[in-house]
């Protein structure tokens, strides 16, 4: 199952997951609440990895502060192997706005992303992100652009599946598309999918 962006009705209701075929793992790619994240956690007993969004809104309001989601697995910046799949992790998007929660410099995704690719030097199966690579999913606008790292590292690593959110569907649904030099299949998510490997 593959959620960004939006709290899907189907998925946030009582009684789910009745209704819905049954997962083997949940992928978030960015922007969702923490509420909904520890919701998944609680009602499923997949693993859930997730990435933050732009927005980061992932974190969980109780007494003193802000604290993660419990139940699910913060992929940032790390590889984690769940459900037999090595996944690759990378959340936020490239900076559109100054001290902009979220956001990293050029210069940080290039050296996030590279350390990355190292990590994930024996292979990975999924690259999570919220920000799209360079190509088709990138936005219309300066703050939806595509990240030029995000495209390295998938030339670099060829992940079978790339997911990622950000592009919501007032920009019009954008399909998935195979990437002509990693041989990757890149998946824009909005809301809920579901999807076979």
């Amino acid at each position: 199952m593959l959620l960004a962006d939006y709290v899907h009705p189907f998925v946030y209701r009582e009684g789910f997951p009745h209704g819905a075929p049954p997962v083997d793992l949940v992928l978030a790619a960015g922007d969702l609440p923490g509420y909904y994240l520890e919701f998944l956690a609680s009602t499923l007993t997949v693993p859930i990895v997730y990435v933050h969004g732009n927005h980061e809104n992932e974190y969980v309001n109780e007494g003193d502060g802000r604290i993660p989601p419990r139940g699910v697995i913060n992929a940032h910046g790390r590889v984690v192997e769940e459900a037999g799949l090595k996944i690759a992790g990378w959340g936020g998007a490239p900076r559109y706005r100054k001290d902009g929660a979220g956001q990293y410099s050029a210069t940080e995704g290039r050296m996030g992303l590279g350390m990355l690719a190292w990590r994930a030097r024996r292979g990975v199966d999924i690259l999570l992100t919220h920000a799209p690579p360079l190509g088709p999913h990138a936005g219309l606008d300066y703050a939806h652009r595509g990240c030029d790292s995000i495209s390295r590292f998938i030339r670099q690593r060829h992940p079978r599946l790339v997911v990622h959110g950000h592009i919501h569907e007032y920009e019009g649904k954008k399909q998935d598309y195979t990437d002509e030099e990693s041989g990757s299949k890149v998946v824009n998510v909005y809301g809920y999918r579901l999807l076979e490997l």
